[in-house]
């Protein structure tokens, strides 16, 4: 197994279609990169919203990104589950997003995903930005669509604990889901981390379609 470094990494793009999918997709990630980066520029931006799902996923961004100076949290109030029937607003978000903030790294969706808005948000994604490393993460969920994923990211005991803790303290109108539970964020992350010999057991998963491996000289 190759290991790669995303240290260098200073300007993060999160996209997500609802107000808990950067959290559960790559919220460790999120974690762990601003806990060890000084210099580290978040945007995060939500797609799908309500009032009550706005404000949740308002407080929860900040809480992930807690000690981040450099942040922008943006909740949009596109229609839940209407994203592929809305195709031109959205598209025209995307467009001003690339004005808006020129990425190191994009986490969105899986392509793959069977959840309508998931697929739209990763389409989009790499519609606008297609010179940039983008890694697609996975969401957990009754349609079982998950699949194997190529790039891992170790997560430290703390870091997993505290990702856990964020969504169980922040999405109280997902607690009533049967699948919006400690035991099933914490078990896809020891299965990843199984899968990538992780020393830390536990790692998040995410699926890198093109990596450019630069060169000196």
């Amino acid at each position: 197994m190759t290991t790669c470094r995303l240290d260098p990494v200073k300007r993060i793009l999160c996209i997500g279609a609802h107000s808990d999918d950067i959290e559960i997709g790559c919220g460790g990630t999120i974690l762990q990169l601003a806990a060890g980066a000084k210099e580290i520029e978040i945007y995060w931006v939500v797609l799908c919203s309500n009032d009550k799902r706005a404000t949740e996923a308002r407080q929860s961004a900040k809480a992930f990104l807690k000690g981040v100076k450099n942040k922008t949290i943006v909740v949009k109030n596109f229609r839940d589950g209407f994203l592929p029937y809305l195709g031109g607003e959205v598209k025209e978000y995307f467009e001003e997003l690339k004005q808006a903030f020129l990425p190191d790294v994009v986490f969105t969706h899986f392509r793959h995903d069977l959840h309508q808005d998931h697929r739209v948000a990763s389409e989009l994604t790499w519609n606008t930005f297609r010179n940039h490393l983008i890694l697609e993460y996975e969401i957990p969920k009754y349609d079982g669509d998950l699949q194997s994923p190529n790039f891992f990211v170790p997560l430290s005991d703390a870091v997993r604990r505290r990702k856990v803790r964020l969504l169980m303290d922040h999405f109280v109108t997902q607690r009533n889901k049967h699948w919006f539970s400690e035991d099933l964020f914490n078990g896809l992350m020891r299965l990843r981390g199984m899968e990538a010999a992780s020393p830390t057991l536990h790692a998040e998963g995410f699926h890198c379609r093109k990596m450019l491996l630069g060169t000196q000289g």
